[in-house]
């Protein structure tokens, strides 16, 4: 998938799960061109591309909008692409790939502003009253991690990962899998990664990054 089609997912994602609604204003072309690492002439057809669908609206001189007639436009566009019917396995073959990868670019570019929202992320979690809550920051520290590599390209297909993590298939096993015994032991994975990170030890972090995957595979998949 090249840049300009991770740019259209992640932007239909964020209207289907209504994490833009209606009248939201969404960010400008030279925002969404520093991001994914894209010229404005690209980020411009994709977002023309949305227009003509119904899903966002343009007035010059104020920006860009959710429209008010998304969902039903959404609903023409029939089903989620195949990009995102991705299998718990195939899914965890990707995050076994890619995270241990990131490792050194994250420690080479954290802030401390990186830091503070693996912290952030850890500490809602370990006070999540629910096991959805619990997946929700879960999932926000693996995206903060790949944040902190300042690559916008690195943090679409993040995004698009979290997306797949959303899927009921995904969900059902999170379920079956997650005891409190598992729940605090991947909290306690998680303190040590974010701590190796902030050592800027880039051995010891993708050790523990590669270990957690595979004690998450292991318990989800039985392998």
């Amino acid at each position: 998938m090249d840049a300009a089609a991770i740019l259209r997912e992640t932007l239909l994602e964020k209207l289907r799960t209504r994490t833009w609604r209606a009248g939201h204003r969404i960010p400008t072309e030279r925002a969404l061109s520093t991001e994914f690492g894209l010229s404005r002439s690209t980020v411009r057809r994709v977002l023309g591309d949305l227009k003509r669908s119904r899903l966002i609206t343009q007035t010059v001189g104020s920006g860009t909008y959710v429209t008010d007639q998304v969902q039903d436009a959404l609903a023409d566009l029939g089903p989620a692409s195949n990009a995102k019917a991705v299998s718990p396995a195939e899914l965890m073959s990707a995050r076994l790939a890619l995270e241990p990868s990131l490792i050194d670019m994250a420690i080479g570019n954290a802030t401390t502003a990186d830091f503070a929202r693996m912290d952030e992320c850890n500490h809602r979690a370990e006070r999540a009253q629910t096991l959805e809550e619990f997946e929700q920051w879960d999932t926000a520290l693996h995206e903060a991690i790949a944040e902190a590599a300042h690559n916008g390209f690195i943090s679409s297909v993040f995004r698009l990962m979290s997306a797949a993590r959303a899927q009921a298939e995904w969900g059902m096993l999170k379920r079956r899998s997650a005891t409190p015994e598992r729940r605090l032991e991947y909290q306690q994975e998680h303190r040590a990664l974010v701590d190796a990170l902030k050592q800027r030890d880039a051995e010891r972090a993708r050790a523990l990054c590669l270990a957690h995957l595979v004690h998450v595979r292991i318990n989800m998949l039985g392998h």
